[in-house]
């Protein structure tokens, strides 16, 4: 039966792999942790005088270099001047060049938040009027690519390794002593160390190209690689590798001198390891609450010690789980039923620990019941909550099943009996290699030494096979193996969402952004047209005298009521009268719309409508629909910025 399990405990492995890999690839560039909250000149506007300088304002403090915030002319020409500067708060500002002539001016800025996140965006002002412009704001994202993607499976990895290093140890240390000479076990803990001192370099070097250009050649900048160790995020991570030479030579002894020592020695070194080991993983831990979440926002004070705290139980419980399943599958030796009852009061500890740290946290990130449906990071908080429900109903399972758990003596007599009753083929394995061993010490002194070392790894494969006999023996045990398994496929997707929810948006952030963004809209006078749009569509019924140009005047051009004038015109402008014109506006990024529009006819070629309400601010459709005769009428559209 152990033969048949094997392969579909590899294809689930397999299987739950690749859903991570989905996980991770489906969520893309990091959103911007630190949000565009305001602007001087505002997105959209017309000015009609130049500004001496372009500000902006982020719901928090972020990180600026020479190139972080551009203005570029009609023709894409940089017309800024100088290094940003901090002028108030979290306000940042250059100064243009001055005499700038009529135009549509485009803003671009790329920053670091101060939760090191990469902050990319883009808008546009006109000058005087707008006009044509060569420079496109589709492409400006941060933290994409091939880049982006290897800093997020590095995060993904980095935080693996860590669960599987730290709680691997706590295992040992507090659950299953005897686990420390397991061969298997060791190899468990040192694969994470492995992973997390790789992942952590691998990251190191990755930042700089990853808060700036997003090329692949970029990493392997080492002036890129100097400024990264400037920041509060390379000082994490090299914080995190001095660690980890600590953590290799915890692991050192653990494995060593520790396995050599007996029962009554091991007492001792078992709290000083124990203490130790505690502090190395509080530091580690503490790595990543210094430079993401808990350090920025509400109570940092208290948030990041609760998030070292919620790191160490996340170790404790799901670390601890890959060892206790590697000690069911891997390991020589039955596990005795104490050491699996007391990993399962160190993962219910643990639980308690997620949820007291976790509703805490939660509070800090959404602010309210609606950002968790509204927002992303709500969304993404939700579906842990469902899966960390899944894990814990599967380890109410795995509890059953270790109540029901048999003796390690009655396993193993269990397994005699069974080889006593039944000529299996291990037995007829144990006598030919007595046979053969009784013809090799009767043979010649020069025996063939390679048949001598061909009976020798015979033997361990006899012994091997007993074992594994007598590890599988009782059902119960089986039976636990199985929940355990299906646990930790349950925690590596719940460790990816945890990874992609590190890189969203906190819902607070982004509902305080759209509350600054319509307390903007809604400060400014009706009565002000710096912020009108115009668009002129030309159109073509396809009928005789049926080419023309339409004209939509909107002001103020905000989220809430609006005034629309529609012009239509001739190609040589003379006022075109036409029996009818309608207008609708669809917010296709937000599934809102089309919102139909009727204007009312002034005079000869001249629309009217008063009270046009857009709900949300962004970049409309405005599709308008001109008939020149009772069967010759068309559709045409153009975008335009909202709010």
């Amino acid at each position: 039966m152990t033969q048949t399990i094997a392969p579909r405990v590899r294809v689930l492995v397999l299987l739950l792999l690749a859903a991570t890999g989905l996980l991770l690839a489906g969520a893309g560039p990091a959103s911007a942790h630190a949000a565009l909250t305001g602007s001087d000149p505002q997105q959209g506007t017309v000015v009609a005088k130049a500004p001496d300088q372009v500000s902006l304002t982020f719901s928090e403090k972020v990180a600026m270099s020479d190139g972080s915030l551009r203005v570029l002319d009609p023709k894409g020409k940089r017309v800024d001047e100088g290094k940003p500067a901090n002028v108030s708060g979290t306000t940042y500002a250059v100064s243009l060049h001055s005499g700038l002539p009529d135009g549509t001016y485009t803003v671009t800025y790329q920053v670091v938040s101060e939760d090191s996140h990469p902050v990319a965006g883009a808008y546009t002002f006109s000058i005087g009027a707008p006009s044509q412009t060569s420079v496109s704001v589709s492409d400006q994202t941060a933290g994409g690519g091939v880049v982006g993607w290897l800093y997020g499976f590095g995060r993904y990895v980095s935080y693996a390794g860590f669960i599987v290093m730290v709680g691997g140890a706590a295992f040992v240390l507090a659950c299953w002593q005897r686990g420390s000479g397991v061969r298997a076990v060791q190899r468990l803990v040192v694969s994470g160390w492995l992973a997390l001192a790789a992942a952590t370099l691998l990251l190191l070097l990755l930042r700089g190209s990853y808060t700036g250009s997003g090329t692949f050649g970029d990493v392997f900048d080492l002036s890129l690689l100097g400024q990264v160790l400037q920041t509060k995020t390379g000082a994490a991570l090299v914080s995190r590798l001095l660690l980890l030479s600590a953590a290799a030579l915890f692991i050192a002894v653990l494995f060593g001198a520790y396995d050599k020592r007996e029962d009554e020695e091991k007492r001792d070194l078992t709290f000083g390891l124990a203490i130790g080991g505690t502090v190395v993983a509080a530091g580690l831990a503490a790595s990543w609450a210094m430079a993401e979440h808990a350090s920025t926002g509400l109570q940092t004070g208290i948030a990041m010690p609760v998030d070292v705290l919620h790191l160490l139980a996340v170790a404790a419980w799901l670390g601890g789980l890959c060892a206790l399943l590697v000690a069911l599958y891997r390991a020589d030796t039955p596990i005795e039923r104490s050491a699996v009852r007391r990993f399962s009061t160190l993962a219910f500890t643990s639980v308690v620990t997620l949820v007291a740290t976790g509703v805490y946290q939660s509070w800090r990130q959404l602010g309210s019941w609606s950002a968790f449906t509204d927002t992303t990071y709500g969304q993404l908080l939700l579906v842990k909550i469902g899966l960390v429900a899944l894990l814990v109903g599967i380890a109410w399972l795995s509890r059953r099943w270790t109540a029901r758990l048999g003796d390690t003596a009655a396993t193993a007599q269990a397994v005699v009996e069974e080889s006593e009753t039944d000529g299996t083929e291990a037995a007829d394995a144990d006598e030919t290699v007595v046979r053969e061993k009784a013809h090799v010490s009767s043979g010649a002194a020069g025996a063939d030494s390679g048949r001598a070392a061909q009976l020798a790894r015979q033997q361990a494969a006899v012994d091997t096979a007993r074992r594994k006999r007598q590890r599988d023996a009782d059902p119960d045990r089986f039976g636990l193996r199985r929940s355990v398994l299906a646990e930790a496929g349950v925690a590596v997707v719940l460790l990816a969402v945890t990874t992609v929810l590190t890189q969203t948006e906190p819902g607070r952030t982004e509902e305080e952004a759209k509350a600054a963004t319509s307390s903007s809209a809604s400060s400014s006078p009706s009565g002000d047209t710096s912020s009108a749009v115009t668009l002129d569509i030309p159109f073509d019924t396809g009928g005789e005298d049926g080419k023309g140009i339409v004209r939509v005047d909107l002001n103020p051009a905000r989220v809430g009521a609006n005034e629309m004038h529609v012009y239509v015109e001739r190609p040589n402008g003379r006022a075109f009268d036409v029996p009818e014109v309608k207008v609708s506006f669809t917010l296709e990024a937000k599934n809102i719309g089309p919102l139909p529009v009727t204007p009312d006819r002034i005079t000869t070629g001249h629309w009217t409508a008063s009270g046009v309400q857009l709900p949300m601010a962004g970049d409309w459709k405005v599709a308008v629909t001109v008939r020149t005769s009772d069967i010759d009428q068309t559709t045409v559209s153009k975008n335009a910025q909202i709010g």
